[in-house]
Order: structure tokens, then sequence, then C-alpha cells
């Protein structure tokens, strides 16, 4: 590493917390003015080529391929700026105070739909963060269900009676990994009587919520008191979208105790208001009414968010962040704690790139140097006053003294209607305006001033599921594509906004994350024309002989390198690499593609579609494709027309224009693509299982293909 920076006095008390400059930096930098000089280079060449064009034709098909280069150009320059000042960062935990000083923390777990998101795994998150190593009296956990489903609920009272045996239990044996769904699949920590005991009663509670989930209601029978059964009587009135707020606590810390007699931190149900007609902003507006409820509450100076699939796997990761929050420097402008989102049960090759390493790893240390990375949703540890008027030092919420008027006002702010008239959603809270709430968010606190750090501990602190089929994958990436050109294309713009009032590095840093759904125009572009050019012998690029064809051949080939380098740097694999680039070449004619149209056809007021969950439930079959590291393309989508067309194209340019020796960067384009298609091709010539590509979209992919290849002979012979 470079140099040490500390983000406290060492003179008056040792560091909580240390910062490391990275010592590639120089070369970063070097690298940086080079291939800059290259870029230009090209952009001379190709205007020169098009000015010389000797036919209109060769001018518009130059063009073309000049506005690809340029979106290339542009998208490089942003990246840039995540190797300008990458951090690493290192905690002291042993140096914090006594944990008397240390703050009140709130939890909140994040659901929205029970038959994707299994409230089993709702439950098993919910315990890893209520089995904190974090005084118990402090730490409260609110699931925050937008769902409003009364199985979840059921899920939850069944996880609060089995939280008495589990908290002591984990704490007693040292347990690391506190979910115990994922504690008891991966077989423990050695089969002792009361781990036995305590699996069965994880069994027979799992059963229940998954028969009353297979039923689609609870019965009334199920319920432990009559207080429950009255509340689940009720529930038949209620709807998705249309029911009052649901408040339950479900352990109260004043009140109650595990089996050994030990207090438990508070374990609350909410579900907020909903009403047909009322707008209700997605995950940030069931954010913002849980923020306004628990402000009530227990009013935490500190929450976590975390989604409903990201368990713990350090119970000291509160100590962590509090390393950054307590430290008297870095904690005056600090907005949150960022942790990086890592997921479990990733193939070998990790063939949907669902590492998202860049995103999640590389690009926020990038970040970090300009102020810190973005908000991702999850996993990050927040001061509640920079989302609303609150403080470190606040206390505690009402305690519970009156329960009834707490409650009462807990619901009222939870209202649908409680933000009209108000700044929620703009100038305080989650933000509004975008499908990507958590990146909006992150993007306007910075803009106003505040700071975040990225905390990267050695062992991931947490651990959550990514999606595990392809179309999963492709549709979760467009709706991403969606809510970050919400972002970059409206008046607090990432590149004009963001520059104005962060910095140039963190604005270019933003706008690159912004603006990712362009890539769809170069990365169209490359893999359609050169390939349409090669089948009518119509050259788009220099023949060998020329030196200019060198410097192609550069700018590809360092970029690449790069790229590989920083990704196996940062403890990848090549094998993982090549998946991730694979991916995104997909992404960039599947996802972005048609995030782009989507987000077009929202500011039209076209109707499109809206917010999606991620499905968290695949069957056995998939799952075994999946570890065998076969892609699933089992699915009717156009995703996989595209991508069946594009590697049509192709293998066709590449089987007529295989012999023409002068179009050398033609072939190599093509035959990049047919190695990168070759699971396609699997899919759609050589399978046989229930993975295979469907008839219907592989004869929706000829007909496209043999269009393009129509389209081709009318604009490359004249």
């Amino acid at each position: 590493m470079g140099s040490t920076k500390y983000s406290s006095d060492a003179n008056l008390n040792p560091p909580l917390n240390t910062i490391h400059l990275d010592r590639w930096i120089p070369l970063y930098r070097a690298h940086a003015l080079l291939y800059s000089t290259a870029i230009l280079g090209l952009i001379y060449h190709r205007v020169t080529s098009i000015v010389t064009s000797s036919t209109f034709v060769d001018a518009c098909l130059l063009s073309s391929l000049l506005l690809s280069e340029l979106v290339l150009a542009f998208m490089w320059v942003c990246s840039q700026s995540f190797k300008w000042r990458p951090l690493d960062r290192q905690e002291f935990l042993e140096r914090l105070p006594d944990k008397a000083g240390w703050p009140a923390l709130d939890v909140f777990v994040c659901t929205a739909d029970p038959y994707k998101e299994p409230p089993i795994g709702v439950v098993s998150t919910a315990l890893s963060a209520l089995a904190f190593d974090y005084p118990a009296e402090k730490l409260s956990v609110y699931v925050s269900d937008d769902g409003g489903a009364d199985v979840t609920l059921f899920a939850f009272t069944e996880g609060a009676k089995f939280a008495r045996h589990w908290l002591p239990f984990c704490r007693e044996n040292g347990v690391k990994v506190r979910s115990p769904e994922v504690f008891f699949t991966s077989g423990g920590c050695g089969g002792s009587e009361e781990e036995e005991k305590l699996k069965t009663m994880y069994q027979t509670m799992k059963q229940r919520v998954e028969s009353v989930l297979e039923n689609g209601s609870v019965s009334p029978k199920l319920a432990s008191s009559e207080e429950d059964r009255q509340i689940f009587k009720k529930w038949k009135e209620f709807s998705r979208n249309n029911h009052p707020s649901v408040i339950q606590v479900l352990v109260k810390s004043s009140e109650d105790r595990d089996i050994t007699g030990e207090v438990m931190p508070n374990l609350i149900y909410f579900s907020r208001e909903k009403r047909p007609n009322v707008p209700h902003h997605f995950k940030a507006g069931a954010l913002n009414a849980l923020l306004r409820a628990s402000a009530v509450l227990t009013n935490a100076p500190l929450i976590l968010t975390v989604d409903c699939d990201m368990y713990s796997t350090d119970p000291t990761s509160p100590q962590r962040a509090l390393c950054y929050f307590l430290d008297p420097v870095a904690s005056a402008k600090l907005a949150y704690v960022q942790f990086p989102q890592r997921f479990q049960g990733l193939n070998k090759s990790d063939i949907y790139g669902g590492e998202l390493k860049h995103l999640y790893m590389i690009n926020p240390r990038g970040m970090d140097g300009f102020g810190g990375p973005n908000y991702l949703g999850s996993n990050a540890f927040l001061a509640r006053r920079a989302l609303f008027d609150s403080s470190l030092e606040a206390g505690n919420g009402h305690d519970f003294i009156k329960p009834e008027m707490v409650m009462e006002m807990a619901s009222g702010v939870a209202a649908c209607n409680f933000e009209s008239g108000t700044k929620w959603g703009d100038g305080i809270g989650f933000r509004y305006g975008s499908l990507s709430e958590d990146f909006h968010t992150g993007f306007r606190l910075q803009c106003e001033g505040w700071n975040s750090v990225f905390c990267d501990p050695p062992q991931p602190a947490f651990l959550g599921d990514a999606p595990k089929s392809l179309h999963d994958a492709l549709s979760q990436c467009k709706r991403w594509t969606v809510g970050q050109f919400e972002v970059g294309f409206v008046r607090h713009s990432t590149l004009t906004f963001g520059v104005r009032k962060a910095s140039l590095g963190l604005g270019l840093t933003y706008s690159h994350l912004a603006f990712w759904g362009i890539w769809c125009i170069p990365i169209s572009t490359y893999a359609l024309l050169p390939q349409l050019a090669l089948v009518y012998s119509r050259p788009l690029f220099p023949k060998p002989s020329d030196p200019w064809f060198y410097l192609y051949g550069y700018l590809f080939g360092a970029a690449y390198i790069q790229d590989m380098v920083d990704f196996i740097y940062h403890k990848g694999t090549f094998r993982c690499w090549w998946s991730d680039q694979r991916m995104w070449l997909i992404r960039s004619v599947t996802s972005f593609t048609f995030g782009s149209i989507q987000f077009i056809s929202k500011q039209l007021n076209i109707s499109s579609q809206g917010f999606n969950v991620t499905s968290k439930v695949m069957d056995d079959e998939q799952i075994k494709r999946y570890d065998k590291g076969v892609f699933d393309f089992g699915v009717d989508s156009p995703f996989f027309v595209i991508l069946g067309t594009t590697a049509l194209l192709n293998l066709c340019a590449c089987i007529v224009g295989i012999f023409r020796y002068s179009m050398v960067a033609e072939i190599f384009l093509a035959v990049f693509g047919i190695t990168n298609c070759w699971p396609v091709y699997e899919a759609m010539l050589l399978r046989s299982d229930n993975g295979k590509m469907p008839e219907r979209v592989k004869i929706r992919a000829f007909f496209a293909a043999g269009i393009a290849l129509a389209v081709g002979s009318v604009l490359f012979i004249v």
C-alpha cells in the first residue's frame, strides 16, 4: 500500500481507523495519460475518414462508429475517476470506548413479496441482526413488510419465540454466522445435544411457516394468543395495496428476556398504510415511513439498512461502523458507512457475473478518495440526522411509556397521506424520483455536503443471494438502468449538479454509474455493424498495413488487459473475469437496450413496466444447472431473442468472411463475438434440457437475423 493517513489526531488518542492510498496510483495516472492520447488519435482518424468518404453511405456508417467511440470515450473518462485516488481503510475495534458510550442502533430489514422472498429467509436475516454483539437495550430490529402479508407477520411471531433460544446459543458458543438457516444447512458447529434440539425447533418453525405460505393465509388456529388471533382475523379484510398501518412489537427490550434471563433487543413488525391511487414510491416510500415510525418508537441515532436476503456473517460489524461514527474528525459530516455486497453460492466461474466486483468492490474504493462511495441500498450504517432532523446525541424514542399513544403516533406517521405538502422524498429522507432510490439518495446526500466511508473488512460482513437465472439477472439490471437514468437525466444531474455541488471526481464517478445504460450504443453497434460489413466485404477499420490499425488494437487490448488486472488484483480469478466481461456484453445488448427504451417510454408518458422484486426462489433443476455452470435460457424472453440474433449474425459473418484477410479487425470482432456467444449456441442448437432456448425464441432470432442481413444488403451493396 501507499502512504498511511490517520482519520483522527494520533497525538490525542490512538486512531480508530487509518486510510491507505493505493500504491498503484502513479501507474494508473500514467496509463490514463497515454490512453487518452490514443483516444484523441482515434477520434481524429475517424473524423478525417468521414470527411474523405467517397459516398454518403460510407459517411453514415463511419459516423455511427464515431458516435459509438465517443460514447466509449465518455464512459472511459468517467471511469478514470475511480482510479484517480482509490483508498483502503482499516478499523481498530479494540480502541472503541466502553459500550456505555455506544449509540443506539435501529436495523431495517426490507421485504415486499413473500412468494419471491420466502419469509423464513427474511426471519433468518433479522435473527442474524438481532444477534449482533451489541448492547441489547440499544438494539432494535424492524422488518418492513411492504407486501402487507399476514404470512410474514406469522413468520416473525414464530421467529420471536425462536430468538429466545437462538440468541443465547450464539452468544455462548461464539457462533459467527448467526443466520439459523445458513448455520444449520452448513452443518452447524459440532452437533451437540443443545444444537440438535435447537435445529429441531428451527425445522418445526420452518415447516409451520412454509405450510402457511402454501395455504396462502394464516388460520386463526395457528395464533398463539387471542390478540394474535384478532390480528390475523382482521387481515382477511386487507389486500396488498389497501390496508392500514400495522405495527406489532414482537419482542420488547424493557420486558422480554431470553431463556438465560438476559435482555433481548426489540423486534418490531411494520407495514405502512397503503391505499389505491395514492403514490407509494416503492422501497424509498417504505423506508421513509419506517424512518418516521422508528423515530417515534426508538429513535436510534444510527440505522442499518439490509435487504431481506443479506444476513450478517460478522456480529461485530456495527463496531466497525462505530470506528467512523465515533471518530471526532470523520463523523462530523458522515452520512453512512457502506459495506460491500457479497454473495453466497456463486458457481466457480460466476457465469452470470453476480459478484458485480466493479460495482460493489472496485468502484467504491475509487469513490472513497473523493468523499465516499454511493449508497448501495443494503449493508449500510446511516446517521439518522443525515436523513432528517435528528442527531447522534438524541435519546431513545418514547420508550413505550404510554404504549397506546406511542403506537397511535407511529401509525399516524406511517399513513399514506402523511407526506402530502412536505419535503419527504426530496430534501428529507430517502429520495424519490428513481427506481434506484439507493443511488439517488447517496448522490443527493453527497451533493448536500455529507461524506461516506467504504468499509471492506478481510472477511465479509454480510452475505446475500445473487440472481441465479439469466433472465432474473438481466431483468434486475434493466430496472437499475431505468432508475439510474432517472438520476442522470434530471434537473439534479450527476454530470452538472454533481460536479458543481460535490466535486469533479465525484460527479464523474456518479455519471459513470448513472449513464451506464448508454453502453448499449457502442456494444450493440460493434456487435452488428462490423459483422454485416464483413458479410458484404465493406471495410470499416484500417487494414493491417495501415499504421492506424495498431492504434485500434492498442485501445482494445489495453482496456481489456487493465480490466482483467484490476479484477484479479481485487481477489478475482481469470475465469470469473471472463464471465464478468461476457455478462457486461450481454447486459449491454439486452438490459441496457431495453432499459433505455423503457426510460424513454416513461419520459413520453407511454405505459411501461414498474418496479419488480427480484425473485429469490429457484427450482431444483435450475439450481443444478447453475451449479454446473450451465446457462439457463428456458424462458420466452425478448432478451434471448436479441442474444440469439447477435449470435447468429456473428456466426454468419465469420463463416462468410473468414478468408477476407484484409478485414482483420472485422474478423477479430466476429470471432470474439462467437467466443462470448458460445453458451447461446449451446442453448439454440446443442441442448435438450429445460434450460435450452425455446423454439419460439429461436424462430424469432433467425427471423430477426434474416432481416438484419437484408437491411445490410441495402446499406453495404450500393
